[in-house]
Parts: C-alpha cells; sequence; structure tokens
C-alpha cells in the first residue's frame, strides 16, 4: 500500500499504511500533529466555527468526527444525539506508539514514565486524542485493554489547572472494587485531591474528602445517589463525566439511579462512556447523554481476546475438584476460578485450602477488608488461587492470571467474555478453561453459538490421583 499519503498529516509524504504506525510516523511528524491539536484548541477557544474531533481508530474502522462551536452545540445537541450510530466517512487511520506523543503536560509525561507507562495500547491511542479536545467518546473494547489509562489522562489534564476547587470530574463505575483501583491508578498519576464514594466503607472519610475539596469523585451510583439525596455533594460544576462498564451497570440495576445522578450535572459536558456491548438500554442510555461523540471500537467485545487459548472439558460435576487440582499440578501460574453461588465460592476455596493449595476467595458475603485483602494477596501471588463470583471479579485487575477456569459455567455469553478477559492481559497469552458437566453441555453449546466460537474439548472419565 506504499504511495498512499501520511495518515499523520496529509503532508504529501508517502508511506505504507500499517495495521500498527506507518514508517513516516517519526518524532518530527508527531510534534507537528500535536502542534496541529494545540492550534485547534486555540482556535476553538476564540470561537472557531467547527472543531475538529481528531482521529479515532481500531481494526477495521477509522473516523474522523467534528463537532460545532459551543455556541452552536445547544441547537444542535438533539440533532446530534439522534444521529449517535450513524457511520461517518471512513479515514486513514492513527495509532499513537508512545505517551511522550501525546499532547499533555511535560510533568503528565514524566509521571507515566516514571509509573512505567511508555506505550499506548489501541483503545488509548484511538480514545485520548478526541478526549483532550474535549470531544464526547463512546469506546467499546475488551477488558484489560487498558480504558482506565485512556480517560484518566484526559482527565488529569483538565484538572491540573489550579483554579478548580470543586469536583470537576466524575467517574461511575459498577463496583467498590473498580472504584477503587481508578482512584489508586489515578492517585499514582495525579496531584490534585480526589474522593471515594462507595457503598460498604464508612462514609465520613468519604464525605471528609469532598468538603476538602475533591476535584475528581469516582464513585458507585448508588452511594452517590444516596449523598445526593441528603444535599452532602453537589455536581453542578462537573466538566466531565465517565461511565465506565454502562452495560454491567445496568445489568445490576442502576439506570434509574443514573439517569438521576445525570440530572444534578451541567448539560455543557464532556461524557465518555465504556461499554462491552451497545444494546438495548446501553444504547438509549448513550443515545442520551452523549453528543456526536468519537466512536472507538477496539476488536470485538462479542468474543473472547486472540491471546487466550479456549479449552472445555466434559466431566462429571463430582470430578470437578479433582480436575482442578490435577490442572494445579501441570500448570504453572496462577488461577482465578469462577464459580455461580457466594456459598460455592467459600466451599471451594475451603477444599482446596483443606488439600494443601494457597487459595481464597472473593463473594459477596465477604467484608471489605476482607475482598481487599484477598485481592492484594492473589495479585502479590501470596494465594495462588482465587475463586470467585462474578459480581465480585468485576473488581478484579490482575494482570498476571495465567488460567481462567470456569467452575461453573456463566449465565450468559457476556459474562463468560468476562471471565476469559482476566486472563491474556497486557499482550500476554493466556489459558481459559470451562467445566462442563453433562446436565451443561446444552447451556456450552448455546454460549458457542452466541460468541460464534468452537472450543477444544476433552472428555473426563476418571483423574489419576
Amino acid at each position: 500500500m506504499a504511495g498512499e499519503d501520511c495518515p499523520v498529516l496529509h503532508c504529501g509524504q508517502s508511506a505504507a499504511v500499517m495495521q500498527i504506525p506507518c514508517t513516516a510516523m517519526k518524532a518530527t511528524c508527531v510534534a507537528q500533529w500535536a502542534s496541529q491539536i494545540a492550534s485547534r484548541r486555540l482556535r476553538a477557544a476564540a470561537g472557531d466555527g467547527l472543531r475538529s474531533g481528531g482521529w479515532v481508530s481500531g481494526p477495521g474502522r477509522s473516523k474522523q468526527v467534528f463537532t460545532s462551536s459551543p455556541a452552536g452545540e445547544a441547537a444542535a445537541s438533539r440533532a446530534n444525539r439522534s444521529s449517535l450510530f450513524r457511520e461517518a466517512r471512513r479515514e486513514p487511520r492513527i495509532l499513537l506508539i508512545e505517551f511522550s506523543a501525546l499532547p499533555i503536560s511535560a510533568s503528565l509525561k514524566e509521571r507515566l514514565a516514571k509509573a512505567n507507562f511508555i506505550t499506548t495500547t489501541p483503545v488509548q491511542a484511538a480514545a485520548i486524542p478526541p478526549a483532550l479536545e474535549g470531544q464526547d467518546v463512546l469506546a467499546t473494547a475488551q477488558t484489560g485493554t487498558g480504558k482506565t489509562l485512556s480517560f484518566l489522562i484526559p482527565i488529569i489534564e483538565r484538572l491540573a489547572q489550579p483554579e478548580h476547587k470543586n469536583a470537576i470530574a466524575l467517574v461511575l463505575l459498577p463496583t467498590r472494587e473498580l472504584a477503587m483501583q481508578v482512584e489508586q491508578a489515578c492517585a499514582q498519576l495525579a496531584r490534585f485531591p480526589t474522593a471515594l464514594v462507595v457503598g460498604g466503607l464508612a462514609e465520613e472519610p468519604q464525605l471528609k474528602n469532598i468538603r476538602r475539596g475533591a476535584r475528581l469523585i469516582v464513585a458507585t451510583p448508588g452511594r452517590l445517589e444516596d449523598f445526593l439525596k441528603r444535599n452532602l455533594v453537589k455536581l453542578n460544576q462537573v466538566q466531565i463525566l465517565v461511565l465506565d462498564e454502562v452495560d454491567r451497570m445496568l445489568d445490576m440495576g442502576f439506570q434509574p439511579a443514573i439517569r438521576r445522578i445525570v440530572s444534578h450535572l451541567p448539560a455543557s459536558r464532556q461524557t465518555l462512556c465504556y461499554s462491552a456491548t451497545l444494546e438495548g438500554a446501553v444504547r438509549q442510555v448513550v443515545g442520551s447523554y452523549l453528543k456526536n461523540p468519537a466512536r472507538v471500537e477496539i476488536g470485538s467485545v462479542l468474543k473472547p481476546a486472540d491471546s487466550v487459548k479456549l479449552q472445555t472439558f466434559e466431566v462429571a460435576s463430582e470430578n470437578k475438584v479433582p480436575l482442578l487440582e490435577h490442572l494445579l499440578r501441570s500448570e504453572a501460574g496462577s488461577f482465578l476460578v469462577f464459580v455461580r453461588t457466594k456459598h460455592g465460592a467459600e466451599r471451594l476455596a475451603r477444599k482446596l485450602s483443606q488439600a494443601g493449595w494457597k487459595a481464597t476467595s472473593i463473594h459477596g458475603d465477604r467484608s471489605q477488608s476482607q475482598r481487599n485483602s484477598a485481592l492484594r494477596s492473589f495479585a502479590q501471588g501470596g494465594h495462588r488461587v482465587l475463586v470467585a463470583t462474578d459480581v465480585a471479579a468485576r473488581g478484579i485487575d490482575v494482570d498476571h492470571v495465567a488460567h481462567v477456569v470456569n467452575y461453573d459455567l456463566p449465565k450468559v455469553a457476556e459474562d463468560f467474555v468476562h471471565r476469559v478477559g482476566r486472563t491474556g492481559r497486557a499482550s500476554r497469552s493466556g489459558v481459559a478453561s470451562t467445566f462442563a458437566a453433562p446436565d451443561e453441555q446444552h447451556d456450552l453449546r448455546k454460549i458457542e453459538r452466541t460468541l460464534r466460537i468452537s472450543m477444544r474439548r476433552f472428555r473426563v472419565k476418571g483423574i489419576a490421583a
């Protein structure tokens, strides 16, 4: 494909357009591109008629989106929302290589490098540039693709201005574990006060952080709505709203709470939305809250990542524990084991511990301190096996999981994808094993049909001790 214009600047230089950055994307080219973004920001501030939304890209998809000037946005907002899912024209794809190429402050670049964040993931490369320009973003991507940093960098860059004294950014997530991890990731890079607002923890320290001038609030919908009802927090100055894992929030029944929370925010705000799917209620929510967003789609969110080896063991229910122990003996690395119920998680972890394996569990009946302790120990290698339920596992963000085991089949195909996505993260490979008893074969085939996958099968008749 040599001979096409450079996809960075359209400066006329010949370059091969590739899946990863083209050969013409050298330091000088990137610097000029960053300069263009800065110039567009200045023109937008001066009231220029159009503000470019930049390029967004992913396998098979690349768009350039323009949004109207602030003066025209209010009149066009309803029309923009109605055309949310309309295809835009395709443009040459642009993928950034390093965080140092982003048009962000030198201090943030330095902190990213110090935290060993060097190379962007595709979702970061596609979502960060339009978000930095103030554009709404709608992103779908598989778990473990670096979504958190793709919204934290624009937030940190915006909130670096010292004049902000109230909550300027709000991040909503489905579980307290996810919220805690986002706040911790922000603390690693940011130099401004934040507040964690979640259930299951004492509310007074959370309120104290808000009163001290937290500029970023990371929250679960239930606790934040409770604070709003009691007039304990004000969101009338929020400029950036992030809805992360919005599909899961809706599955957990948070749609009414999200609607009431958003009603407290200014209409003229930036919204960044991340979801594994765009079906049903999710489509309705993003259509209501986003204005002409940059659409980012990285890979398929309806199937497991290619980096994960999928295999199925047809095994009687009474042989599932011996089979799991066999895998633990024969394979190295950490194991994340999914079960359907809280009691099942506790029971399996106890059996493994009694058999001499370093195993712990995480589920809804455990206290927050117990869940934190279990996650920390698993992440640091203190426990090799973590047994988890689906809801509790939404907060697990551990890069080194070598093996995911579906000890019990998930109820829906989407949960299968989320489970499997806990391995094979950060460019690593992983293994996902599914244990299917005879009465689970029908459900297993249904998951395969839905995801359009075919897993390698092994029939287990007996397990050698």
